[in-house]
């Protein structure tokens, strides 16, 4: 096993400083977002839908280009500087033709450097209960996004940036797949960021959560702060309860959906409009 003090000062930190990003519309995406995930971590990135969770992922990646020195990844600007090392598997990822096309497993994960690493690429098929004489036009779509992660993973990567990319993976698979990248950040130089809704078996897999809604980051830190928080509940509950709690925190704060505060008086000016085919809803 690598010394944990080596390992922690070789794995490139995520710092985040003071970053505001707008769409190209000119709506607002992020608002003065500050992070500083260290070397070695495994961050939990925590909002519902909306929060911004994809576009910070995407900015940390390089995806887009972010203000001038409000990112850095390892020392780095990722967007600038191109950064080796750095992994982003999100939903345009997973929906590349190629994998849906008529070829082997084998062909395809020689394709993307397999054979270059045959001791990651064999245990990322066991781990992942990949079957080699699949063809990738002919199975599930869960079966695909476990081909997929192989592919993602085979070559050795400092940051992993991962954005709602198990929901395909059954309850097994999912499991064994967290605990290589666990594996991964107590035994190499590398850095966990996964965004997810799902929190089965995560309890004790985060080393930090972050906590965003409607652009912002509310709150974060290591998960021992949170878990002072809670009651005492069994560790597989606790994270749930964090979650749960902020959720609705944010739900009660962001409000009504536009127009639902309306919505009484729009169903009574449709009321005259029977010929129309249109009732009042009770």
């Amino acid at each position: 096993m690598v010394d944990s003090a080596q390992q922690t000062s070789n794995a490139p930190s995520v710092q985040v400083n003071h970053l505001s990003y707008k769409f190209q519309d000119g709506s607002s995406g992020l608002t003065d977002i500050n992070l500083d995930l260290p070397a070695g971590s495994r961050t939990l990135l925590i909002g519902a839908n909306g929060a911004g969770k994809t576009t910070l992922l995407r900015l940390l990646a390089g995806k887009r280009l972010s203000p001038h020195n409000t990112i850095t990844v390892g020392g780095k600007d990722p967007f600038q500087e191109g950064l080796d090392g750095v992994t982003y598997l999100g939903a345009e990822w997973v929906l590349n033709h190629i994998v849906r096309t008529d070829i082997d497993v084998p062909t395809l994960l020689a394709s993307i450097g397999g054979d270059a690493y045959p001791n990651r690429r064999d245990e990322l098929v066991d781990i992942l209960d990949i079957d080699l004489s699949w063809r990738m036009h002919a199975v599930s779509d869960g079966e695909r996004r476990r081909v997929q992660l192989a592919m993602g993973l085979i070559r050795p990567w400092q940051v992993l940036l991962l954005d709602e990319i198990t929901v395909d993976l059954d309850l097994l698979s999912r499991s064994d797949f967290l605990s290589f990248l666990k594996r991964e950040t107590e035994t190499r130089a590398c850095t966990v960021v996964y965004a997810t809704h799902i929190l089965d078996n995560l309890s004790k897999w985060p080393t930090h959560l972050v906590h965003m809604h409607l652009g912002n980051v509310r709150q974060w830190g290591p998960i021992e702060k949170f878990n002072e928080e809670t009651d005492g509940s069994s560790e597989n509950s606790r994270l749930g309860e964090i979650v749960l709690k902020w959720l609705k925190e944010d739900l009660k704060a962001r409000g009504p959906r536009n127009g639902r505060q309306n919505q009484g008086k729009t169903y009574e000016s449709l009321e005259g409009l029977g010929g129309y085919g249109l009732e009042k809803r009770a």
